[in-house]
């Protein structure tokens, strides 16, 4: 198993070298050469398997050697026994033909803890592996930052700065980094967006020099090594719904495309994946993607669902790879583009192909409460403003109704208590392992959206430096 970059340009590595590089030299993003393949008979097979021997099954094949079965099957299990439910990510009918598939019982109560409690693991096993030590540098809209930081706290081989758009986040997002106070975890709350934070994060990888001297590395989903972790929920929802002899449509709430991503590369893998459905608040960059084929930034509008409050969707880049047909130039050339004018757009024969699988959906901050509410009263199940935006593109899709569709339930309620609340008149409380977050101290340093100064900031703090 070898890893190319979407822009054609830097060398193909093996998995581990992909998991400490995150951001292909090139400015690419890295992708399998060619994709592992679930045969019907793998998918019946898979019944009845826990998630953690799931996992082994479904991930081992994109290791390509670099780890050991036996070694990674203890990674695994390490990273997901500290997750609250026994099933990991379980799946809740919410009406006869919809399940949410809860992916937010990790410490973090993100569906970014799936990957980032394996993604901890991974970099421990292989830098001791290697004797090396990296310094981790990540951008996040609310979400990724903590579980990121929870994964990577008092590791001795990594340092970790994590930057948030200052006051885009929710309180509960911004407590859960801010108030980790391990010696090798730093926060910056950066004066701008998070597509600011994206583009600063990009920058320091694409200054080799500095890459090199601190070893950079990413935890964002630019990683591959999250792509390869999410993809396991997919392929968990599929057989529990009668894969392979039954096709699964799945409605993601979507941000920066690599959640929905995942479920298109297990489609690619041979699970049999019907529809696509992503959903989008009012930075529907992707939602008009779909509609027109054009894909135009427009400025940020803060949301109730902050983790959705993007206008790059840096993973869109991996989908577009497949769709120019793998030629890296084609990408490279159009990314370009679209940094210099916010703007690109794909051929109508492109735009076709593409929807053969995807659709987009917009929902706005007042359908988003609604569907709070609706589900609330309904059943008395309280849902994030994410996954609020996910059932509304499931209810919106015109899909044959026999096909059963899975809203991924991307966080839990607690982490989003004002939106919930405004809602349902409930406010849900957190869970007893984080009851006290009001009360902890918190730490971090707020900075100005000027790359040289969080250049500085980054080295200063980069123990790989000898500081």
């Amino acid at each position: 198993m070898s890893y190319i970059s979407t822009r054609g340009q830097a060398p193909s590595l093996a998995f581990d070298e992909v998991l400490l590089a995150g951001l292909a030299r090139d400015g690419g993003l890295y992708v399998p050469a060619a994709w592992p393949q679930l045969t019907p008979d793998d998918l019946r097979r898979f019944r009845g398997l826990t998630y953690g021997e799931l996992a082994v099954e479904v991930m081992l094949p994109f290791l390509g050697g670099t780890i050991t079965r036996d070694d990674f099957a203890r990674l695994v299990n390490a990273a997901y026994g500290s997750f609250a439910h026994k099933a990991v990510v379980p799946l809740v009918q919410i009406d006869q033909r919809t399940w949410m598939m809860e992916l937010f019982h990790g410490p973090t109560l993100a569906f970014k803890d799936v990957a980032l409690q394996l993604l901890g693991q991974l970099f421990d096993h292989v830098l001791a592996k290697k004797d090396s030590r990296v310094t981790i540098v990540g951008a996040t809209s609310g979400d990724t930052g903590s579980a990121a930081i929870e994964a990577c706290r008092d590791r001795e081989r990594v340092d970790i700065v994590i930057l948030h758009p200052q006051g885009r986040t929710s309180e509960v997002q911004r407590r859960q980094m801010t108030t980790v106070l391990s010696s090798n975890v730093h926060n910056v709350a950066l004066q701008g967006t998070f597509d600011d934070c994206q583009d600063a994060v990009k920058a320091m990888f694409n200054d080799q020099p500095f890459r090199d001297a601190l070893n950079l590395s990413a935890v964002n989903s630019i990683n591959w090594a999250r792509i390869m972790a999410q993809i396991v929920y997919y392929v968990a929802a599929a057989v529990a719904l009668g894969a392979p002899d039954r096709e699964v449509a799945f409605a993601v709430p979507t941000g920066n495309f690599g959640n929905v991503y995942a479920a298109y590369a297990a489609r690619q893998m041979g699970v049999p994946v019907k529809r696509l459905i992503v959903g989008t608040n009012e930075n529907d960059i992707l939602a008009r993607f779909f509609a027109s084929g054009a894909m135009q930034a427009d400025g940020v509008v803060p949301t109730i669902s902050p983790s959705m409050d993007i206008q790059v969707s840096s993973n869109f880049e991996r989908l577009l790879f497949d769709l120019m047909d793998r030629d890296g130039a084609a990408v490279a050339q159009c990314m370009d583009g679209f940094r210099k004018t916010g703007r690109f757009e794909v051929s109508q024969g492109q735009l076709a192909r593409v929807r053969e699988l995807f659709e987009g959906y917009r929902c706005d901050t007042t359908e988003t409460l609604s569907v709070m509410k609706q589900a609330y009263e309904g059943s008395g199940y309280l849902v994030d403003p994410h996954s609020a935006v996910g059932v509304a593109a499931a209810r919106a899709s015109d899909l044959d109704p026999s096909v059963p569709l899975v809203v991924m339930g991307t966080a839990h309620p607690a982490k989003f208590p004002d939106a919930v609340e405004k809602a349902t008149g409930v406010r849900p409380p957190l869970p007893r392992h984080l009851a006290d977050l009001y009360d902890r101290v918190e730490r971090m340093d707020i900075l100005p959206n000027d790359i040289q100064i969080l250049k500085d900031h980054v080295k200063a703090r980069a123990r790989i430096l000898g500081n």
